[in-house]
C-alpha cells in the first residue's frame, strides 16, 4: 500500500504543502535503517506482520521482531537442556520502535524467547486513526496488543514496557491479569497525578506559557514533521545524546539511529495522537495510572525500573508499593541513567530485567543452561505496506546473516 496520494490533487498541490508531502521512499528508509541496527545483533532474528484483524482500522497489522522463540513455555520448539521460559514482550515508548531495543535483544534472548513489536500507530505497524477520546484511545492500543498475542498464541508473558510503553504495559495487565506472569515497567510514563497547583511550584515565564498554549493542540512530535527534509538533523542537533548511547553499537554509523527515529516519526503520526488524546500536558495522563494500580491482580508480581537522572517522576514507584502491601514489588532506581534508562545503562537494566523473568519462570527442575541456536522457521506473509511483490519476513543476525530473507509460504495463525 503506497504511503503517497493516489488522486490528481497530488499534483496541483502547491509547493508549501509538497513539503510535508512524504514519499514512499520513507518507509523505504524507515526499513532499511532498521535492518542495518539490528544487523549489529549476534542473536539471530525474525522479522513479520502479525495480522491482527480490524482492532482500529482496516485490517491492523503489528510489525514483530522475534529471537528465540524455540525457547518458549508453550511454544512449537524443542530445547535439548533447560526446559521452556515464558516469553518476554517488549514495548517501546512515544516516537521510538522496536530497533532501539538493540542494546537489550542479545542478553535478554540469551534464554529466553523475547518479542517486540511496533504498537499500532508507531514504527513500521499500521497506522490507523483513534479516537480523539483518551479511555477510548487507550483502550484501542491495549486491546491491539490483545489481538497481538491471540493471534500469537502466547498463554501468557512477561510484559515490559518503557516510558508510554509501561503505561499502556500496566493498563493491558489491569485487564487481562490471567496473561502476565510479571509487569515491567522502565521509566513509565503517565503514572503520577497532575499537580493541582502545577504553576505555582514552577516558575514558568509568562511568554513560555503562551507558546506551551499555542502549541497544545499540536502532537508532541510536530516539529519533526514541521522541519520537513531537515528533520533529522534537527534530531542529531538537539538530541545528540540519543545518537551516543549508541554508538558503541553502531561504530561509525551513529547516524543511522537519527534516521530511524526520523523516519518512525514523519509518517502519518496516529499513534502520536492517540498519545495526545491520553496526555494532560506532556508529562502527565488524564488518567494517571498510579491509583488505578489497586484494580491490578494481587498475584501479578511489578517491576519498576527508573534512570535517576530522569524527568520521570519515580515517586510513582513507592506509591504503587504502598497501594499494592504484601504483594511482590520491587523498584529499582539505576544510578546514572536517564529517561532512556534500558539504553543509558543497558547492562545494569537488562540484569535486573533478567532477575525479574527469572522470578516468574515455572519450577524447572533440569539445570539451566544458555538455549541452543534458533533453527530457521516460517513467519507470516502477505502484501508489504509500501512496495509491491516484496517479502514479507525478515531474517537476521550473526547466524543467518543480517537482512537475508526467506520466501517460504504463507501462514495465518488462529485465534486461540
Amino acid at each position: 500500500m503506497a504511503l503517497v496520494k493516489s488522486d490528481p490533487e497530488v499534483a496541483k498541490e502547491s509547493w508549501f504543502w509538497s513539503w510535508f508531502r512524504w514519499s514512499r521512499m520513507s518507509y523505504v528508509l524507515l526499513r532499511t535503517a532498521e535492518k542495518k541496527i539490528l544487523s549489529h545483533l549476534k542473536t539471530a532474528y525474525r522479522g513479520w506482520y502479525v495480522d491482527i484483524g480490524s482492532v482500529v482500522g482496516e485490517g491492523d497489522r503489528i510489525w514483530t521482531v522475534s529471537l528465540n522463540e524455540a525457547n518458549s513455555e508453550g511454544g512449537s520448539g524443542t530445547v535439548a537442556r533447560g526446559g521452556k521460559r515464558v516469553p518476554l514482550v517488549l514495548l517501546h515508548g512515544l516516537g521510538s520502535g522496536l530497533a532501539l531495543w538493540v542494546l537489550n535483544f542479545d542478553a535478554l534472548a540469551a534464554s529466553r524467547p523475547v518479542y517486540a513489536i511496533d504498537l499500532l500507530g508507531f514504527g513500521r505497524s499500521s497506522r490507523p486513526t483513534f479516537s480523539s477520546d483518551s479511555a477510548e484511545a487507550e483502550n484501542q492500543l491495549v486491546q491491539s496488543v490483545e489481538e497481538w498475542r491471540r493471534e500469537m498464541q502466547l498463554e501468557s508473558m512477561i510484559l515490559l514496557g518503557h516510558s508510554m510503553g509501561g503505561f499502556l504495559a500496566a493498563s493491558y495487565a489491569i485487564k487481562y491479569p490471567q496473561r502476565i506472569k510479571h509487569l515491567i515497567l522502565a521509566d513509565p510514563w503517565g503514572f503520577p497525578e497532575k499537580p493541582h497547583d502545577l504553576q505555582r511550584r514552577v516558575a514558568v515565564p509568562f511568554w513560555v506559557r503562551a507558546i506551551a498554549y499555542a502549541v497544545s493542540p499540536l502532537n508532541p512530535l510536530w516539529a519533526v514533521r514541521f522541519s520537513g527534509p531537515f528533520g533529522q538533523w534537527l534530531i542529531q542537533k538537539t538530541r545528540p545524546d540519543i545518537m551516543s548511547k549508541f554508538s558503541h553499537v553502531v561504530p561509525g554509523e551513529e547516524q543511522v539511529i537519527s534516521q530511524y527515529i526520523y523516519q518512525c516519526n514523519v509518517q502519518n503520526p496516529t499513534g502520536e495522537s492517540a498519545f495526545h488524546a491520553m496526555m494532560s500536558g506532556f508529562g502527565w495522563a488524564k488518567n494517571p495510572m498510579a491509583p488505578r494500580m489497586d484494580s491490578l491482580s494481587k498475584d501479578v508480581p511489578v517491576t519498576l525500573l527508573y534512570g535517576s537522572r530522569s524527568w520521570v517522576d519515580n515517586t510513582a514507584g513507592e506509591e504503587i508499593r504502598k497501594r499494592r502491601a504484601g504483594c511482590y514489588v520491587n523498584v529499582q532506581v539505576i544510578s546514572g541513567a536517564g529517561h532512556h534508562v534500558y539504553a543509558d545503562k543497558s547492562e545494569t537494566f537488562n540484569r535486573h530485567v533478567i532477575e525479574a523473568c527469572n522470578y516468574s519462570d515455572p519450577p524447572n527442575p533440569l539445570p539451566k543452561f544458555p538455549a541452543l541456536p534458533q533453527s530457521k522457521g516460517r513467519g507470516e506473509r502477505g502484501e508489504e505496506h509500501a512496495e509491491d511483490g516484496d517479502d514479507e519476513e525478515e531474517v537476521g543476525g550473526e547466524r543467518w546473516g543480517a537482512g537475508r530473507r526467506q520466501n517460504d509460504g504463507s501462514a495465518r495463525r488462529s485465534k486461540s
